[in-house]
């Protein structure tokens, strides 16, 4: 695999999507992100606006709405949500070519094998851990971090040679199910929580009884985690301190989307956690009250949305 010869398709490209293409892109590689057509009409007009502590401008970078624009590409990076995995797997299925390397960058635990199973091919999980989103149309902002764990791929070192020359630390484990559980776990302590309240991740901590709260969930997660026979990676609770210090002004992608009226992807986070405690007999009530909250306040954003397009004008 020649990392200066590739072409590089990103595969929904919204925050996650557009800040390591938009990475790779200003290193030269052929990049073209494939998201919604407020994005791509953006993107095509001014080149994707990337706003970063160490780098503000315009980027030069292809955009497409249709899934065929993976045609040729060395290398896909699924960003789609969760909710949209079965479906971004089919639109890209005759598209993509047979020696592509396809690399899940999602939320959740269980993606990679999702897309494995329609795609018929390997298909490599990763864990992102960026604080990032679309401030406008073909808008970047980040927040911080942008480092990414991918287990023992056959191309594990050309990506992490690729991701490095762009500015991306890459990190191979051999306990990558693990990794995918820690990140989890931490979008089960935060996200909800700041969907919720709609405050970022350093104003929220600050709560009274939020700790308690936090505390409980993740070791709901880690009691579920255990009976699948997932090992995860000791210092869970420090890292779940951490991120409201290397993060302080970010709010969760959980608290973007009811922020815009848009689903979320809950169910494959505190929700993941309650189908699998029910399926073991664990009990995980923090988890389910989480669960539950947000998913009465998609509903509540969804009959405002209904309600505003029945109005008369």
């Amino acid at each position: 695999m020649e990392a200066e010869d590739m072409k590089i398709a990103v595969m929904g490209a919204g925050a996650v999507g557009c800040f390591y293409g938009g990475m790779l892109a200003r290193a030269g590689h052929e990049v073209v992100l494939i998201g919604r057509a407020r994005h791509v009409e953006a993107i095509r007009r001014d080149g994707l606006r990337m706003e970063m502590a160490t780098f503000r401008g315009c980027v030069p970078i292809g955009a497409s709405t249709e899934a065929e624009a993976v045609r040729g590409a060395r290398l896909v990076l699924v960003c789609v949500k969760s909710t949209d995995t079965e479906a971004a797997a089919a639109q890209i299925a005759p598209h993509l070519a047979p020696e592509a390397i396809v690399l899940s960058l999602q939320n959740g635990v269980d993606n990679a094998a999702r897309l494995q199973a329609r795609l018929g091919r390997e298909v490599g999980p990763a864990v992102v851990y960026v604080a990032t989103e679309m401030a406008g149309p073909g808008h970047l902002r980040h927040h911080g971090r942008g480092e990414l764990v991918i287990g023992p791929l056959a191309a594990a070192a050309e990506l992490v040679a690729l991701f490095g020359g762009a500015g991306v630390a890459v990190e191979v484990s051999d306990n990558v199910a693990g990794a995918l559980w820690a990140k989890l776990i931490l979008n089960c302590a935060y996200n909800a929580l700041s969907a919720i309240t709609q405050l970022p991740y350093g104003r929220l901590v600050q709560g009274e009884g939020v700790e308690g709260m936090m505390r409980d969930a993740v070791a709901e997660c880690l009691a579920v985690a255990q009976g699948d026979g997932v090992v995860v990676p000791d210092g869970m609770w420090a890292a779940v301190e951490a991120i409201a210090r290397t993060m302080p002004t970010q709010t969760s992608s959980t608290a973007q989307d009811l922020a815009r009226g848009k689903p979320s992807e809950i169910d494959h986070l505190n929700g993941y956690v309650v189908r699998r405690g029910a399926a073991q007999g664990v009990a995980t009530p923090v988890n389910r009250t989480l669960h539950a909250l947000v998913k009465l306040l998609e509903g509540r954003a969804t009959t405002s949305a209904d309600a505003r397009l029945q109005r008369p004008h």
